[in-house]
C-alpha cells in the first residue's frame, strides 16, 4: 500500500510503498477512503507524543470500508462503512467497564501507538469495542471530519461543559476543533463568542452561529472583551488552541462558577502553562480536560450531523489527496494555518 512515512521527528515525510497491515483475530483492516489532518498529527511528527517511534505513519481521523475481518470478530463484515474513535479502547479495564473508553487504561491510538490513516489501509484491533457504523446518508469525507476535532468538541461542549440553551460559550481558537465547538454550541442553543487571530476563521465562526467575534490581533485583552460582551463572563469557555496564553485567557473569560474545558494539546516539551489559580479559587471555577469520544457516544453525534442541525461540509476548509499530506504537515509549522476549518485528504 501507499503511505506517508516519516523516518525521524521533524524530518520531511514521504509517500512510499510499504507492506499492507495484517489483520489480528479480534481486529479488522480498513481501506481508508478519507482521513483528516489535525494538529495532533503535527505533534506526532514533531516528537511530542512519547508513544510514537519512527519510522511512523500518522493519521487518526479516518473513514472507510472493511476489507478484512478477524476470525473472532462478530457483527462486522467486509464492505461495511466505518469510522473509529481516535482513542481506541481495550474494552475490559475499569474505565471501559464504567463506560469511559475515552480514558481507557490500555488505550491505543491509530497514528500514535501504531501506524495510522495517512495510508491506503489501517489495522484496528479490538474491533467490536471500537468500530462505529456510518449511516448511508453521511458521505465518507464528512465522516472523516468527525474523527478527532469534531468528536472531541462534541464531548467538550455537551458532556464536560454541559452547555445548555441561552448560556454564553467562549471558544478560543477557531481551527478545526474550535470551529466545530462553535457549531455544536450554537446548535445546542448557546450564545457563542468566538476568539481567533484570523478574520477568515472568525467569518466562518459567525456563519456557523457565533453571536460575537473577537480578533486577538486587534484586541489586547480578549478575556476582558468576552466578559464585556457576555455581561460578566462566559458560563463555559474552551481553549481549542493549546497555548499558555489561550488557556489563561479562557479561564479569565469565565463568570463566577463557570467551567473551562481544555481541548488544545499543550505538550510538556513546551513547559507547564501558568494557570490563573487565584481566579479558579476565588470564583470557584471548574477546570476540566477532555479526551476524545467513546464509540458508544457516536450514534448521538451522528444524529446531530445527519439531522441537518450541522452541515459538516461547512466545517471542511480544504480537501487534499494522499500525495499532498507531506506538504500539509510541513505547512503546520507556520503559526497561522493555510485555511480555516478542517483539512481532509480523500484517499480511496
Amino acid at each position: 500500500m501507499r503511505a506517508v512515512v516519516f523516518d525521524g521527528f521533524g524530518s520531511t515525510p514521504e509517500v512510499r510503498t510499504v507492506a499492507d497491515p495484517a489483520v489480528s483475530p479480534d481486529g479488522v483492516v480498513v481501506a481508508v477512503e478519507a482521513t483528516g489532518l489535525c494538529r495532533s498529527d503535527w505533534h506526532a511528527w514533531q516528537g511530542h507524543e512519547p508513544d510514537v517511534t519512527p519510522p511512523h505513519v500518522a493519521g487518526h481521523e479516518l473513514a472507510g470500508r472493511l476489507v478484512e475481518v478477524g476470525s473472532s470478530v462478530r457483527g462486522w463484515h467486509p464492505g461495511d462503512r466505518v469510522t473509529v474513535p481516535f482513542v481506541c479502547a481495550c474494552g475490559t479495564c475499569h474505565q471501559c467497564a464504567a463506560g469511559n473508553q475515552q480514558v481507557c487504561e490500555h488505550q491505543f491510538q491509530p497514528g500514535v501507538t501504531h501506524w495510522g490513516s495517512f495510508a491506503e489501509r489501517v489495522a484496528v484491533p479490538r474491533a467490536e469495542t471500537n468500530l462505529v457504523a456510518l449511516p448511508d446518508e453521511l458521505p465518507t469525507t464528512s465522516a472523516a471530519a468527525l474523527g478527532c476535532r469534531f468528536a472531541t468538541s462534541f464531548r467538550a461542549v455537551l458532556r464536560q461543559g454541559s452547555v445548555r440553551a441561552d448560556q454564553w460559550v467562549a471558544v478560543h481558537g477557531c481551527g478545526g476543533a474550535g470551529i466545530s465547538a462553535v457549531a455544536i454550541a450554537a446548535a445546542a442553543g448557546a450564545r457563542v463568542v468566538a476568539v481567533d487571530l484570523s478574520d477568515e476563521a472568525l467569518r466562518l465562526a459567525a456563519e456557523l452561529g457565533a453571536e460575537h467575534t473577537v480578533n486577538g490581533n486587534r484586541t489586547p485583552d480578549t478575556a476582558e472583551a468576552v466578559r464585556e460582551l457576555t455581561g460578566g463572563g462566559a458560563h463555559v469557555s474552551l481553549d481549542c488552541v493549546g497555548h499558555p496564553a489561550s488557556c489563561a485567557a479562557s479561564i479569565s473569560s469565565l463568570r463566577t462558577r463557570g467551567t473551562h474545558v481544555q481541548l488544545g494539546l499543550m505538550p510538556p516539551q513546551r513547559g507547564l502553562p501558568p494557570v490563573p489559580m487565584h481566579e479558579v479559587i476565588a470564583r470557584e471555577l471548574r477546570v476540566l480536560g477532555t479526551h476524545g469520544l467513546q464509540a458508544h457516544e457516536y450514534p448521538e453525534m451522528l444524529r446531530l450531523v445527519t439531522g441537518s442541525r450541522i452541515d459538516l461540509d461547512r466545517l471542511i476548509g480544504r480537501r487534499v489527496e494522499l500525495d499532498d499530506i507531506p506538504a500539509a504537515l510541513v505547512a503546520m509549522n507556520e503559526t497561522t494555518p493555510p485555511s480555516s476549518g478542517i483539512t481532509v485528504a480523500e484517499i480511496g
